[in-house]
């Protein structure tokens, strides 16, 4: 082949990419933690050489491993918190494998799973089971776990797991980590100072392959619905209802505080208070949804106000009762400047 200086030019570009690239992924095989491509990144295994996982552009990392003793590993954020998480990719094990929302606290210590997807185990059965958290468009199982002596990030400790685990596997979605937190919180599932928080995959004496891309959303968005509320005790629960399906539940604490739903659920939507008794009430400020602010003292439909008997209110934000506000439709648009 003629060399030309055109060619040496194509050449050097080639070859200047092929070194940038390298440098863009940095594979992992021992036990690591840091920053790449503005994300956090930790991984951890207790079996070296069976296990290698590979950075890449922005938040994407992919994994393989074999006949491995258990690791873990992934990217997201050095303080972990109240966080939309968005995240796609593939998850394939063989064997036991969780893909995972995956963090740490301190004070107390505590080792926490949002379970999105696993292999031939389903994790947190062992433990002791608190009940259910909607969001996101599916059910998590809550559960607790207790570790005696085992490894932590700050060192063999003896520690508790919380765990939510999604009742049907997906490899994609939002996960609303403070919904999760809430619900936690309610069944006494206190977490201390936030930690890392990644978007995991993890393996236990088993095979596999993922390759994931993580980031950070906004709730702040004109997509699914946000509703703002506080409770008198601090142990009200709150469902929000579209189309006739709860497609989110929360616990909701004394402060007003927004609750996030971001599906794609259409129909009538309503809130609905199910858990009253002596001491408790719900105060509804309003539904944010198609770019618009409803609130509840503007929607006549309310079975929840207590106005000489419960059902008998309406156009209140008071929830003394079990029941529901009204507000109207996915497609309504109240005020004429709406997102639609």
């Amino acid at each position: 082949m003629e060399i030309n200086s055109t060619t040496i030019v194509k050449l050097i570009i080639a070859a200047a990419a092929l070194a940038f690239s390298s440098a863009q992924a940095q594979t992992l095989t021992a036990n690591d933690t840091g920053y790449n491509n503005g994300y956090y990144y930790s991984f951890w295994t207790d079996a070296p050489g069976t296990v290698s996982m590979t950075l890449g552009a922005g938040g994407s990392y992919s994994s393989s491993w074999s006949n491995t003793g258990n690791w873990v590993g992934g990217k997201g954020w050095s303080t972990g918190g109240r966080k939309t998480v968005n995240y796609s990719g593939t998850f394939t094990p063989s064997g036991n494998g969780y893909l995972t929302l995956y963090g740490w606290t301190t004070n107390p210590l505590v080792e926490y799973y949002i379970v999105e997807n696993w292999g031939t185990y389903r994790p947190g059965e062992s433990g002791t089971y608190y009940g259910t958290v909607t969001t996101d468009g599916g059910t998590y199982d809550i559960y607790r776990t207790l570790r005696v002596n085992q490894p932590s990030i700050q060192g063999n400790a003896t520690f508790y797991q919380y765990w939510s685990v999604r009742q049907q596997k997906r490899t994609g979605g939002t996960i609303t980590t403070g919904n999760h937190f809430d619900a936690w919180a309610y069944h006494g599932l206190n977490l201390g100072a936030h930690d890392y928080m990644v978007m995991a995959t993890e393996g236990y004496q088993s095979s596999g392959s993922s390759n994931i891309t993580v980031s950070e959303g906004s709730s702040s968005n004109n997509s699914g619905i946000t509703v703002r509320a506080r409770g008198t005790s601090g142990n009200e629960h709150i469902k929000l209802n579209v189309g006739g399906t709860t497609v989110a539940d929360w616990y909701i604490t004394t402060n007003n505080q927004d609750y996030v739903y971001l599906g794609s659920a259409s129909g009538d939507i309503n809130v609905e208070f199910d858990n009253d008794t002596s001491g408790r009430d719900v105060i509804l400020d309003y539904i944010k949804v198609n770019g618009e602010t409803r609130q509840a003292e503007d929607m006549q439909y309310n079975t929840a106000a207590y106005d000489g008997g419960c059902g008998n209110g309406s156009y209140s934000e008071m929830m003394q009762c079990n029941g529901v506000i009204g507000f109207g439709t996915t497609s309504d648009c109240f005020s004429g400047s709406c997102s639609q």
